[in-house]
């Protein structure tokens, strides 16, 4: 994968200029590719962190887990890039930024060489921990989708066992009231037939028949009062 510090670190062929035929570039250009990808060869694909990351967000805490070697005279590629983006240069054209960065690498006795494996270094270790916490997020996913899987099913047996308590008490209610029903109609003969009884001795029947009206009195009861 092409890295941006690529570009300008790796130099092709200082005398490179618009003299030079395209075929010529090409060929320097595939040098050039081959120069790093050499380099990067030379270095473990995935290191491995001797001691634990206790905050993520520390690139430098990264690093040092990963036992990344200090760099050569203290050029790291993070310095290189601060040179890069130094008031001074940062917006000179990219070969003058390169061609800046390289002088200041030769003046400290710094192969450019040893820069770039402190790239790739540092960028495989970002990327091997990269794949540690996408692992440790996925598991973590699955876990916890097990335990929601779990809480479902107790939900939804909780859920069925109310509902069932619902219904239970839904049809004890119903046939109390039907109960109730038939009982209130019993009474009401009950009642009319006491109401009829005593109307043949009364005026005012007192006898509630759960209508709100008391059989009249008959003309023989009426006579007799």
């Amino acid at each position: 994968m092409s890295k941006k510090w690529y570009n300008y670190i790796v130099s092709i062929d200082d005398g490179a200029g618009e003299n030079v035929p395209a075929s010529d570039n090409a060929a320097g250009a595939k040098t050039a590719a081959q120069s790093v990808a050499e380099i990067a060869s030379g270095i473990a694909a995935e290191p491995q962190f001797t001691t634990p990351v206790s905050d993520p967000t520390s690139f430098d805490e990264i690093y040092k887990a990963a036992e990344i070697p200090p760099p050569s005279k203290g050029y790291s590629i993070l310095k290189v890039s601060q040179m890069l983006e130094s008031e001074h240069i940062r917006n000179l054209p990219s070969d003058v930024k390169k061609s800046s960065v390289l002088v200041a690498l030769d003046a400290a006795g710094v192969d450019v060489k040893d820069v770039i494996q402190d790239a790739v270094r540092r960028d495989r270790a970002l990327d091997t921990y990269e794949r540690v916490q996408q692992r440790a997020v996925q598991e973590l996913e699955d876990r916890k989708t097990r335990e929601n899987s779990d809480l479902q099913a107790q939900i939804d047996k909780y859920v069925t066992e109310q509902r069932a308590k619902i219904q239970a008490n839904n049809d004890e209610v119903s046939r109390e009231k039907e109960r109730f029903s038939g009982w209130r109609l019993n009474k009401q003969k009950e009642e009319k037939k006491i109401a009829e009884a005593v109307g043949y001795f009364v005026t005012e029947n007192p006898i509630t028949t759960g209508e709100g009206n008391a059989p009249s009195p008959s003309p023989k009861a009426a006579q007799r009062s």
